[in-house]
């Protein structure tokens, strides 16, 4: 289950105009994280406010390259709904990309329900301006502090999201 921890106490401005916005340049208020140990599998998954990540700079993310992401978009329909298009292709995606480099495997049904959960808690940021949409960006990678070339052992999943204009 994924667990809001607290809310955002200073929400970010929306773009002004969202037909104008650029992609992946503003983020909504919050995000997913979970982590990942050998043993323990995935755990503490929890909603939070966005934040900057604390990673050892010796992490293999950024010496071996071990990290995939998809991306995906939430949006408005005619009626103000909010929906997400293909969740289940896009982790899907995702896993195998994630089984070709070894990051550890994940539920993608959990993964949807966390999707859901997040765009839920930050409706108010999809836009209602036509060719918009809440771009949605999940991203694993392996955060084990090792300069040598091992087997990934631990994880960081997050999923962020960005209003963006037609692109």
């Amino acid at each position: 289950m994924v667990r809001t921890s607290t809310r955002a106490k200073n929400p970010a401005a929306k773009p002004a105009d969202p037909s104008k916005a650029g992609f992946g340049t503003s983020f909504t208020d919050h995000i997913v994280e979970m982590d990942y140990a050998p043993g323990k599998g995935w755990h503490d998954a929890r909603i939070v406010p966005i934040h900057d990540l604390q990673i050892h700079p010796g992490a293999a993310v950024f010496h071996y390259g071990a990290e995939v992401f998809e991306g995906l978009k939430a949006y408005r329909t005619p009626q103000g709904r909010v929906q997400m298009f293909r969740p289940w292709d896009n982790m899907q995606r995702m896993r195998d990309s994630a089984e070709r480099i070894q990051l550890p495997d994940f539920d993608p049904d959990f993964m949807v329900e966390a999707l859901k959960k997040l765009v839920a808690l930050d409706q108010d940021w999809v836009p209602s301006v036509p060719g918009t949409s809440l771009y949605i960006r999940p991203v694993e990678m392996c955060t084990d502090v090792d300069l040598g070339l091992h087997n990934i052992g631990s994880a960081k999943m997050m999923v962020m999201l960005s209003p963006v204009g037609s692109y």
